[in-house]
């Protein structure tokens, strides 16, 4: 826009120039013009010939007219009509045209007996040519120094932008490893990028030491749960030992106090065993691991839950679904998932519990109830720690699908919920199968069987 500004002011001057030049140039020679003839009437004769003062060299035109406006004498002989005579410069077809009064005489050094006009005319065709090769020059000139200047602008830009470009790969590299360690690049030259670029630095330095001391924290955190769960284990089962003498050797109301301690102690050992899993899984200690039945498992905590289930009906379709995994962990997964079921479903609704093969590789575990089903706003947070519904009836501590989901991923898997088709929920575990392959790549191991129908 600067250049293309430029080019009209300095055109518009220069074009205002050229055609000034050559006006002022046709009115200097009209004026002389007349100084440098001698015109006689008898004989009519003009010194010198018009054809002198006229070259066709020059575009030019000179028309002698008698006041009332007839012609008298031309020069060129076919010169175009170049219109009346007027007191003032005018453009008459392409050509400028100025007139003069000159005298007439008898002879040669004689006295002056009339006078005619002297029409001289030039043409402005060179003049205009002149004007649109400079405003073909000065376009021609705009476009090549706009395209310049455009290659000189990106050029610079692009200098000027690789620091900022270095920042910018740098941060999204941080971003996608999450490593604030990572040292920011510092440009050569100290500038306002290279103050930003220190800025970041430093800025990212404070929130690695942040981090480092969060995890620190979080790691100290861990382990004193870990330490003191297991801790806790040891005076707990001596504890429980106790109560359970005391509840079965008193009577009356010292025996009901005896049976609600006993009560309390499992819900506690309950409690530790759950955070002591957490804590594992939080620090990724890896429990031994061996082969074992999901599906076997899953009878055998259906069976453990027998006494407190029988107000619903547990129906299960169970086959063989070997998994590499820790099986008092899985137990734990399928009891949680279970009095979740138990928990927050009304007596009489039925608990389908399912176990076989499931897609590339892994097994499924699958636990649908009949209830009210998972809240809308509870969805998102569900498998977050103490997190409990509305409906609990069942004192739970709101670790158990936390449990479940830290079992699952752990072990390789996940865990999700889904509606069921009468309106529950409906959890699906999938878990990665245990590999048979022999030598030969094919799986020599048992097949998936039924194991369970049903559980009531």
């Amino acid at each position: 826009m600067i250049l293309c500004g430029f080019a009209v002011a300095i055109g518009s001057l220069t074009v205002h120039r050229i055609r000034a030049d050559f006006n002022r140039q046709v009115s200097e020679e009209a004026k002389e013009l007349p100084s440098e003839m001698t015109i006689q009437f008898r004989p009519f004769r003009v010194s010198p010939p018009l054809a002198d003062l006229a070259p066709a060299s020059e575009n030019a035109v000179i028309r002698l007219l008698t006041p009332a406006g007839e012609v008298v004498d031309q020069q060129p002989a076919n010169a175009p009509a170049l219109g009346p005579p007027s007191g003032e410069a005018q453009t008459v077809n392409g050509y400028r045209v100025i007139s003069r009064p000159a005298y007439v005489v008898v002879s040669e050094g004689g006295a002056s007996v009339g006078r005619v006009i002297v029409q001289y005319a030039r043409s402005d065709a060179d003049t205009e040519s002149t004007v649109r090769r400079v405003e073909l020059f000065l376009l021609l000139g705009v476009l090549a120094g706009s395209g310049l200047a455009l290659l000189a602008g990106m050029a610079i830009a692009r200098r000027a932008m690789e620091p900022i470009a270095a920042l910018t790969t740098t941060a999204a590299e941080i971003a996608r490893t999450r490593d604030p360690s990572r040292a920011v690049p510092e440009p050569i030259a100290d500038d306002e990028v290279a103050e930003l670029a220190r800025t970041l630095q430093g800025m990212l330095h404070e929130l690695d030491a942040a981090r480092s001391e969060s995890e620190a924290m979080l790691a100290r955190q861990r382990r004193f749960v870990a330490d003191a769960s297991h801790e806790l284990r040891t005076p707990l089962t001596s504890v429980l030992a106790n109560l359970e003498l005391l509840a079965e050797s008193l009577d009356g109301e010292e025996g009901d106090a005896a049976r609600s301690a006993l009560r309390s102690s499992q819900r506690m050992r309950r409690l530790v065993a759950d955070l002591l899993l957490l804590a594992r899984s939080d620090a990724a200690r890896v429990v031994r691991r061996e082969e074992c039945d999901i599906g076997r498992i899953a009878v055998e905590a259906a069976a453990e839950l027998g006494p407190v289930s029988s107000e619903h009906e547990i129906v299960m379709d169970i086959h063989r679904a070997r998994v590499d995994g820790a099986r008092d962990e899985l137990h734990r997964l399928v009891i949680n998932l279970l009095e979740n079921a138990l928990r927050h479903t009304p007596a009489g609704t039925e608990i389908r519990v399912s176990t076989g093969a499931g897609p590339e590789g892994k097994v499924t575990l699958v636990v649908e109830d009949d209830g009210p089903g998972v809240p809308q706003e509870l969805r998102s947070s569900l498998f977050e720690r103490f997190v409990r519904g509305a409906g609990d009836r069942g004192g739970s501590f709101g670790l158990g699908l936390a449990i479940v989901q830290a079992v699952a991923v752990s072990h390789g898997g996940s865990v999700k919920l889904e509606s069921s088709p009468s309106g529950g929920a409906r959890f699906v575990v999938l878990l990665p199968a245990y590999s048979d392959l022999d030598d030969d790549g094919k799986d020599h191991g048992p097949a998936l069987e039924p194991v369970v129908d049903q559980l009531g």
